[in-house]
């Protein structure tokens, strides 16, 4: 006999609260109910089970509808019956509720991951409904334009269409019904205040020190999702992340400490994919790694090791991905992880790690530029040094203190308090980058320091 699968259900004996997992089994991808059978696949045999096999097909398809393979089988002499249920093309209900089977066990559908459901079984998804409160006045042309001009450049989209109307593009993205109502993705990708639809259109970002009780400053980025990439890449670069600056020669170049063509996708990705009837995305950025969150887990079958792979593309919101592969900013094959793999692979950096958790996928980025910073070379600037005790002066503490109490603060700022000359606290701060002790990140203007220890 074989074990117990995702697929496959042992029952010692019969109840009808079984019928559940019938139910569960045809919402999912179908499955086997051995009825007479031990949890580790022993057969223990059925006293009544010539009456079962008249009873459970009947209701079967008195509580749901089904026709299900009943078969009456024996081994040494003791008989059990097996149920093969098929995976249904309609939602299944029990006595009015949805079950679903998943992994080894079954759940009670309810909510939004019900209204999911019951939209992907009718072969669409929660950006395809229309919003009956929103009107073309919602839309707004620069959004629209923004996404011509980005579709032109990926040569996905005809020069021509520059001249279309709002209605036109949003007819010819499938973002309009056949009664004229605007979809929830048209509202998504370009409307004006989408939050006055849709309350979970935000990216929100924090800075934290040692744990997520640690809160030092956050961003909230709202508005339409076409440009929301752009503004968390723009806000990243000002104010989270480092860019270490290293010389060839007379040359400067500054490079962001993760690949940005592979964050791009990263963002992309979260962006998409994400379940818009759930909470907000959110990044938590730390000293030593960025966690970016959305709801809506990996689809079924899919992990690290695929995704990395060779896969197909599985959107949950089929309208906003190809409106984003028509702007360039997807791929519809599945190949957005293999750019980002090849992003980090060229950089030397770790793989980011990919998991659901909590309702959501989970993307983990180890800062390795941040936490180990080249102090071999004397061509960089601006990165940090492995850990190492140091000793520092009374004025340097004192420099530390106030960036510990106030990251933002300027050089002008503590020369004041210090009653100390600019260069003077300027030649300290360098000091300090070099030992490994500080790091700014961000630009001059929005930026902010860090210190990593002391």
């Amino acid at each position: 006999m074989n074990k117990e699968t995702q697929n496959i259900e042992f029952k010692e004996s019969w109840r009808d609260e079984y019928l559940k997992w019938i139910c569960g089994f045809a919402n999912a991808q179908g499955g086997t109910l051995y009825i007479g059978v031990s949890d580790n696949g022993v057969v223990c045999g059925l006293q009544d089970a010539k009456k079962l096999m008249e009873d459970i097909p009947n209701k079967i398809v008195n509580s749901m509808g089904l026709v299900a393979d009943v078969n009456l089988h024996e081994q040494d002499g003791r008989a059990y019956i097996v149920v093969i249920i098929d995976s249904s093309n309609v939602p299944i209900s029990y006595r009015g509720k949805y079950y679903y089977r998943s992994g080894s066990t079954m759940q009670e559908m309810n909510g939004a991951s019900l209204q999911q459901f019951i939209l992907k079984k009718m072969g669409r998804s929660w950006d395809d409904i229309t919003n009956e409160r929103a009107t073309l006045d919602d839309i707004d042309r620069k959004a629209i334009e923004y996404f011509l001009r980005k579709g032109i450049e990926a040569q996905r989209i005809s020069e021509s269409e520059l001249n279309s109307s709002t209605e036109e593009v949003l007819t010819n993205l499938g973002l309009i019904d056949d009664k004229g109502g605007i979809k929830n993705a048209a509202i998504l990708l370009f409307g004006k205040n989408p939050l006055k639809f849709i309350p979970s259109v935000r990216f929100k970002i924090g800075r934290f020190g040692i744990d997520e009780a640690d809160l030092m400053f956050q961003d909230i980025i709202e508005g339409n999702i076409i440009q929301m990439a752009d503004r968390v890449l723009e806000v990243l670069q000002a104010k989270y992340l480092i860019s270490p600056v290293r010389f060839e020669g007379m040359q400067r170049y500054e490079s962001l400490e993760i690949p940005k063509e592979a964050l791009r996708e990263i963002l992309y990705n979260a962006i998409a994919h994400k379940d818009y009837t759930g909470p907000d995305i959110q990044m938590h950025v730390y000293n030593n790694q960025i966690e970016i969150w959305n709801e809506g887990i990996l689809p079924e079958g899919y992990d690290e090791d695929v995704l990395y792979g060779k896969h197909s593309s599985k959107p949950r919101n089929r309208n906003i991905a190809d409106t984003m592969f028509k702007a360039g900013f997807i791929d519809t094959w599945g190949r957005g992880y293999k750019k980002i793999r090849e992003g980090f692979e060229k950089a030397g950096m770790p793989m980011p790690k990919v998991k659901n958790f909590c309702g959501g996928v989970q993307i983990t980025i180890e800062r390795s530029k941040f936490v180990q910073m080249s102090a071999t070379s004397d061509n960089t600037e601006s990165n940090v040094t492995s850990v190492s005790p140091v000793k520092l002066t009374d004025r340097q503490n004192k420099i530390c203190d106030m960036i510990k109490d106030n990251p933002r603060i300027s050089v002008k700022e503590m020369s004041l308090v210090l009653s100390l000359a600019d260069r003077t606290i300027k030649r300290d701060i360098a000091t300090m980058q070099k030992m490994g002790i500080l790091v700014r990140e961000g630009n001059t203007s929005a930026g902010h320091w860090v210190i990593i220890h002391r």
